[in-house]
């Protein structure tokens, strides 16, 4: 058009099959640079290619500044196929570090040469190849030349069990147990890196270490940092926060102690009730560790810790070393127990699972196992060492004051229940498979001693629990009702509900808050599954449904001569002190009208009183304190 050339069709983007080279520009005085078209003028051409891949080895230099020589190795490139397979066999299970690569670089400080020079030399001395021995040597005497001041400053600092900040990393090498002392106690672990760092601190050199853990189902390996900060001159290495357990003045002593708490750690493995006696760890409100004093029951279980501490659980996903665990025969069971254990993590002990830790694997076990305090109410990290097995007192059903037929009932109720919880179902699966007892009656009767003692006798855990702990609004109270269940029953425990009026009191149609909680604690305790005892001491008000849900209701009235008797002389041999309390006192104290609580409470005065006059119990101290309380039948009468 108008004597004028079309115009040609732009070019669409990506469209040229072919490859279009930019080059670095010069740097400016900020050392930025831009892409460009032009081929840089000083370019050389690369030092590295097939004429230099004949060489057994490449060594990169660069220049020296310290005036002791004139160059420095950066790196050295390994071509030799018969080196390799030396090396191979040198670095075994040296992390980051494969030599089955086509193109194996060993970089300056080359810390793997001198974490493993002795191995080096030795394979170089047992080398029956010629020609791979010649190539070995030529490596030797390149290393040995660049690594000898180190070398010889690692093996002066092993002869006098000393070392510089700098030279920190040669005395870890990896896979070596470390030795560390933390909270509870002394700790090995496995060496897997180290690393010189930064931070507001100063200087420091960070080991990245492996300790052993069970993660709810299955031992793995997990991961721990530990910081050495610098330090100015030599120190002791056995002085440091954290060294090799080869440095250790009296290592197999303490070899032996932490190899003993890792079997115990592994035979804590599931779920586990025990008796605990020292400090624990528990977060506070920053979630920051700290130290609190646990003296009780414990339970403990990992995966229920996980479940209720998701934030707060320990992953040890990472998998064992060979060295770590051996393989056992299969269990003799039946094919059908044996799925019945691998679906119960509970179970897993009695199983005797098929891989089991060896000593390595003991030593660098966890010194801490994850449960719940039953005093406490608290999640928390026990140590192992002050884990112990319960004592049981096993004469406390025995004690307790009730008629036979009543404690018949109630043990075949509970023994039932604990052996055959699944064997009875409602119309809709997963209701009614728990057993509601109420107990009532006055203060200090012995309801709440009933529950203790039930759980006592059958040796399984007493999870005791009011309405405080549930909290005051209907979800927080549904929240706390619905995981103290979960956890009790699946721990196979008695839940004791202390003074329970405010979730049996008839609902109204005044008071709607109150009536929530009442409807709650009802549709939870529907699919409740375990034991649980309420008390209280307003039972003609309680709610019609709550009658219906219970299975068992016993009526405790106040307690008689014959009771308050026997009461007294419980607690009178139960004493660890001497009392000379005849049975003639014996039948003028069952008349004073005491409950249960109140006469514990008399005694433990009585006692008080009597180490003060450094001397056996006798009717004289108890008549005293009877008298401060204005409870002696002479001053009654008077």
């Amino acid at each position: 058009m108008n004597g004028q050339d079309p115009a040609p069709n732009p070019t669409p983007i990506g469209s040229i099959p072919s490859i279009k080279d930019l080059y670095q520009g010069k740097e400016d005085s900020k050392g930025r640079a831009q892409w460009v078209d032009k081929y840089p003028e000083d370019a050389e051409e690369a030092a590295e290619n097939e004429e230099t891949a004949k060489f057994a080895f490449i060594a990169r230099k660069r220049k020296c500044f310290s005036g002791r020589k004139k160059f420095d190795i950066d790196s050295i490139v390994v071509n030799s196929p018969a080196v390799k397979k030396v090396l191979e066999r040198v670095f075994d299970k040296y992390p980051g570090i494969s030599c089955k690569l086509d193109r194996l670089v060993f970089a300056a400080p080359f810390n793997p040469f001198v974490h493993r020079w002795s191995e080096f030399l030795l394979a170089i001395q047992e080398e029956e190849e010629d020609d791979t021995k010649e190539h070995l040597e030529l490596l030797h005497g390149l290393l040995k030349e660049e690594l000898k001041d180190t070398i010889k400053a690692l093996e002066d600092y092993v002869t006098h069990g000393v070392t510089t900040f700098d030279h920190l990393w040669t005395i870890f090498h990896p896979s070596c147990k470390v030795f560390a002392h933390q909270p509870g106690g002394p700790t090995a672990l496995s060496f897997y890196s180290g690393s010189y760092e930064t931070g507001q601190c100063g200087d420091y050199y960070r080991l990245c270490l492996e300790p052993i853990g069970w993660n709810g189902t299955a031992f793995g390996r997990g991961c721990q940092y530990l910081n050495i900060f610098s330090f100015t001159g030599t120190r002791t290495i056995s002085d440091l926060n954290a060294f090799p357990l080869s440095f250790h003045p009296e290592e197999e002593k303490i070899r032996a102690k932490l190899v003993a708490r890792g079997e115990k750690y592994e035979a804590l493995r599931g779920y586990h009730y025990k008796s605990y006696e020292g400090i624990g760890l528990t977060w506070n409100a920053q979630d920051k560790q700290v130290p609190l004093n646990v003296s009780g029951r414990i339970i403990i279980d990992t995966q229920s810790f996980d479940r209720h501490n998701p934030t707060r659980s320990t992953s040890y996903n990472d998998s064992l070393n060979k060295a770590d665990y051996v393989i056992t025969q299969v269990p003799d069971m039946s094919f059908k127990t044996l799925v019945s254990n691998l679906e119960n993590d509970f179970n897993l002990e009695e199983a005797s699972p098929l891989m089991r830790l060896t000593s390595d694997g003991h030593l660098i076990c966890k010194a801490t196992v994850p449960g719940y305090s039953l005093k406490l109410k608290k999640w928390m990290l026990f140590f192992v060492d002050k884990v112990t097995e319960i004592v049981w007192n096993d004469n406390a059903f025995s004690k307790l004051v009730l008629p036979a037929d009543t404690k018949d009932i109630l043990m075949s109720f509970v023994e039932s229940q604990v052996e055959n919880k699944n064997a009875f179902d409602d119309v809709i699966s997963g209701k009614g498979k728990g057993i509601i007892m109420l107990l009532s009656g006055p203060p200090g009767v012995g309801k709440t001693l009933t529950a203790e003692s039930v759980a006592e006798s059958m040796h399984i855990p007493l999870y005791m629990m009011s309405a405080g702990d549930l909290g005051t609004g209907p979800n927080e109270v549904e929240d706390n009702l619905q995981k103290i269940l979960e956890m009790v029953a699946k721990w196979d425990a008695i839940l004791l509900l202390d003074e329970c009026d405010v979730f049996l009191e008839e609902r109204t149609t005044h008071d709607l808050e109150r009536n929530k909680l009442v409807s709650i604690f009802l549709r939870t305790l529907e699919y409740y599954e375990g034991i649980l005892f309420l008390t209280t001491n307003r039972v003609s008000n309680m709610d019609a449904a709550f009658q219906s849900r219970i299975h068992i209701s016993m009526a405790y009235p106040n307690l008689d001569p014959s009771s308050r008797r026997q009461i007294w002389g419980n607690f009178l041999k139960m004493s660890k002190q001497e009392s000379v309390v005849s049975e003639e006192d014996l039948d003028y104290l069952s008349q004073i009208e005491l409950n249960g609580r109140q006469i514990k409470n008399v005694l433990k005065t009585s006692f008080l009183l009597s180490m003060r006059r450094k001397g056996p119990l006798r009717r004289q101290e108890i008549d005293v304190v009877l008298a401060i309380e204005g409870r002696r039948p002479d001053q009654n009468a008077s």
